[in-house]
């Protein structure tokens, strides 16, 4: 798939997605970077280690999160957006579900949107991400549990959320599918989604999964958010092994080394087939 002006193709590879979090509270960094050359900073030093892909969010969306007003969440991620375009070459996902920061952020020069709710919280998200010419990230989320095969149930809204895409006119390859851990699900079915990645396959879209520093590793470790990176390196290895072509984290470098080392392993099992 294409993000802004570079092309993802490798299938055998996985990319990093660096997270920055211009907010005041989200779970594990919320405050750190909203001032802009705190943002601009941290971005230099996510490319330096190696970050293929950059994700702005302006809300927390962490549970029991508080929702701002469009206006307020514009008026935190466009200034960073515009700032980080002027001084690097990296792709841009806003993190966003809603159409109306999704619009102004694409204006300010964001390359995908990364929209939690899969195109079915608003029902104008997918018109102005296709009106953009962008690509989408879209995650699996759910109000209320309860599911009859949780990874039958995953495929099939995960499904949905590509055809509302194809609807609104996005092109296949600008899709990108997240199985949304850590939302709409039980911490055991946050395990058995990262477990079985690969049953998502046969959806034909790449595949990101987003497990860094989240619930699931720190109820497993009993782990504070700041404490939880080997947790996440074990999930990044899984999302390589399962296929995933993004992983999106908090710390790039070791992601990357674990990314590395991983592929390595699956190249060295290839060639001896």
């Amino acid at each position: 798939m294409k993000i802004g002006n570079r092309d993802f193709q490798d299938k055998n590879k996985t990319y990093i997605m660096g997270i920055l979090n211009v907010t005041p509270d989200s779970f594990s960094d919320g405050g750190l970077w909203q001032d802009r050359d705190a943002a601009l900073w941290r971005v230099q030093e996510m490319l330096d280690q190696g970050m293929d892909v950059l994700d702005i969010g302006g809300e927390s969306t962490r549970p029991g999160y508080d929702q701002i007003s469009d206006e307020e969440e514009i008026a935190r991620v466009v200034p960073v957006i515009e700032a980080v375009k002027a001084r690097f070459d990296v792709p841009i996902s806003l993190d966003t579900y809603k159409s109306g920061v999704a619009r102004e952020g694409i204006r300010a020069g964001a390359d995908m949107i990364n929209d939690i709710w899969g195109l079915k919280g608003d029902c104008r998200m997918g018109a102005v991400i296709a009106q953009g010419k962008v690509a989408c990230c879209l995650m699996h989320n759910r109000s209320e549990q309860g599911y009859q095969n949780l990874m039958d149930d995953v495929a099939v809204e995960l499904a949905q959320s590509a055809e509302l895409a194809r609807r609104a006119g996005i092109p296949d390859d600008k899709i990108l599918l997240d199985p949304g851990v850590g939302f709409g699900k039980t911490y055991e079915e946050n395990l058995e989604v990262i477990r079985s990645l690969d049953h998502l396959a046969a959806l034909g879209y790449p595949l990101l999964l987003g497990a860094s520093r989240k619930s699931v590793i720190g109820l497993t470790l009993d782990l504070p958010a700041e404490q939880r990176l080997e947790g996440t390196l074990v999930t990044t290895v899984f999302a390589v092994l399962k296929g995933c072509m993004f992983i999106r984290v908090h710390d790039i470098i070791e992601n990357v080394r674990a990314v590395r080392m991983a592929e390595a392993i699956l190249a060295g099992q290839r060639r001896g087939r």
